[in-house]
């Protein structure tokens, strides 16, 4: 991540670019990362397009859409799931997973009613993406405030 990618952005804004950066450079098999207010608007993205940095690296192929693409598919599983969840009596979804041919999508809830949405490769080690997709929502979902979810949206309304 470079220092002007995150110019003028909080701390904390700028502590969750770099754990996104990270989720998406660490972790084999992960094509892109996208976090989700309840709202189902994109608050972060490892999309070079949409943030300012580099957040990805250019040899990992995504989605044939962008990160906008994403959040869209994470807030609809994540409707679908807490519906699913609430006519069955089965508490709070913490995490749903979608295998297909070519790609697996996972979404974890975030404390704040945010999602944490990946895109992996089909033969990513699923136990070690949702590993660190927990870490990721272990550090982020304290921090992540009414006041840093508005920052975070201005920042990427501003970034198209």
């Amino acid at each position: 991540m470079t220092a002007t990618g995150t110019f003028g952005l909080s701390s904390e804004a700028r502590n969750l670019h770099w754990l996104l950066s990270n989720l998406v450079e660490e972790v084999p098999g992960v094509h892109s990362v996208a976090v989700v207010s309840s709202d189902g608007l994109l608050l972060l993205s490892s999309d070079p397009g949409l943030n300012t940095e580099a957040a990805a690296p250019v040899r990992r192929e995504g989605p044939r859409g962008s990160s906008a693409d994403l959040a869209t598919i994470v807030s609809g599983i994540g409707s679908l799931t807490i519906g699913a969840a609430k006519l069955m009596d089965g508490g709070g979804v913490k995490q749903t997973m979608v295998a297909m041919e070519e790609g697996s999508v996972f979404v974890m809830a975030i404390s704040d009613g945010s999602l944490l949405g990946v895109h992996a490769t089909p033969d990513c080690d699923m136990s070690v993406v949702a590993y660190h997709m927990a870490l990721f929502v272990g550090r982020a979902g304290h921090v992540l405030t009414p006041e840093l979810r508005d920052e975070l949206r201005k920042s990427m309304e501003s970034a198209k």
